[in-house]
């Protein structure tokens, strides 16, 4: 009797514990099968058909990706630019053919991984994919590339190239790299340049010539002669003053060496205003200097003069009358380094213009010419479009940087200088 007891509480248990495993089963199933597609669900099949038939649709759809992600890549191979793809760790992950023949990656392999800056030894580089990662946005960088090389000889017979970078973050903290290659740019602009440059050496000494006999004859000429005569001089002395801040550019852009001492930026910004009093006079703008304590630089006193004297002269042909040009210095918290602000009424700079106006020969938008308050545009000769990129060498070789843009308050032209302050002072 007491078998046969034991027989059935065996078997109940057995059961239950058969039940229990089933409908643990059951929703380990339903669990499973909660996000498949519902075309898959819905057919009358069991759990184990409508899994298998997901597994088979989840494999060739990772396929297809796969496919696409090759055609890509086929594509990006016989692209005329170059790209490159970094994983979160900075590894290089992936790289076409322009990029490697730019970038000179001598890695065997795309597929074997390794950290970028191993490969391509370009901090400018690395340093653009940190920041696009860290600021989770698209970035550009040009900058001179040297290849790296173990080989002394080629080393020194190696040059650089000018590369801009265009990057854009992607997924799981990846970045993705565009490169193009601006050398044949950069020297066709050099030559260019060289070519204006001579043909300016030859235009110095005829000009000059052309300007003596002007100024001889033309108390000898009588009316109407000497009206034309009158004429043409000051068109002679403009394409003079182009000739020289066109070599003078040259010249700084070869050579910057500087005769640097210690300089106050007051007293400077004052000598340049002195000079430029009478024209300010006549159209009755004054200065407005702040400057928060007396601030030193490391600078060349003649260049820096040339500076403020192609700013303020500019700022104050550019305004209106009876405004004031506000000049504005302030030292950075790191207290290495100083920035003036040159600050005008006037119209501005077109936003097409702002990407350009440091570069040669450049004439921006006439709505940047002023109007004078009969609403007639001033007599004044314009300038040689030379100015301003003179001005950007002069700061690029004191260390410094300088751009441009509109005031938000004044509407008008905003130029930013930033320079570095001296190391020791004067007692």
């Amino acid at each position: 009797m007491s078998a046969i007891v034991a027989f059935f509480l065996g078997l109940a248990v057995g059961g239950g514990m058969c039940f229990w495993q089933r409908t643990r089963q059951r929703r380990n199933w339903h669990f499973l099968l909660q996000d498949l597609p519902s075309d898959v669900t819905e057919v009358a099949l069991s759990p184990q058909s409508q899994l298998r038939i997901a597994i088979d649709r989840l494999n060739q759809e990772q396929q297809e990706l796969e496919q696409t992600v090759q055609s890509w890549q086929h594509v990006l191979q016989f692209a005329p630019f170059g790209y490159l793809q970094v994983d979160e760790e900075n590894h290089l992950v992936w790289y076409n053919r322009e990029a490697r023949s730019m970038l000179k990656i001598q890695q065997p392999s795309p597929d074997v991984e390794r950290v970028l800056l191993e490969v391509v030894r370009s901090y400018e580089l690395d340093r653009l994919i940190e920041q696009t990662r860290d600021d989770n946005r698209s970035l550009q960088q040009e900058w001179q590339f040297y290849p790296a090389s173990l080989d002394a000889e080629e080393l020194e017979a190696q040059q650089g190239q000018t590369l801009k970078a265009y990057s854009l973050p992607l997924a799981g903290g990846q970045v993705g790299v565009f490169f193009e290659n601006r050398q044949p740019l950069v020297d066709l602009m050099q030559s260019h340049n060289r070519w204006v440059s001579d043909l300016a050496h030859e235009l110095r000494t005829p000009l000059t010539s052309i300007q003596l006999v002007v100024e001889t004859s033309i108390d000898r000429l009588e009316p109407p002669v000497k009206t034309w005569v009158e004429r043409l001089l000051p068109e002679v002395q403009r394409l003079i003053h182009l000739v020289q801040d066109w070599l003078e550019l040259t010249h700084l852009e070869a050579n910057r060496s500087l005769q640097t001492q210690p300089l106050q930026l007051n007293p400077l910004v004052m000598s340049v205003w002195q000079t430029l009093e009478p024209l300010a006079n006549r159209k009755h703008v004054r200065l407005a200097y702040r400057e928060p304590r007396s601030i030193w630089i490391d600078g060349d006193e003649s260049r820096l003069y040339r500076v403020f004297l192609n700013l303020l002269d500019n700022a104050v042909r550019y305004s209106p009358e009876g405004s004031a040009i506000r000049v504005e210095v302030e030292q950075l918290e790191n207290g290495d380094r100083v920035r003036v602000h040159v600050i005008d009424c006037g119209c501005g700079f077109a936003t097409a213009d702002l990407p350009h106006v440091f570069d040669r020969l450049y004439r921006g938008d006439p709505g940047r010419s002023h109007v004078q308050s009969n609403g007639q545009a001033p007599t004044t000769t314009s300038g040689s479009g030379l100015g301003l990129a003179i001005v950007k060498q002069i700061v690029l070789a004191h260390g410094g940087t300088i751009s441009a843009q509109n005031h938000p308050e004044t509407k008008g032209a905003w130029l930013r200088i930033c320079l570095p302050v001296a190391e020791a002072t004067p007692s």
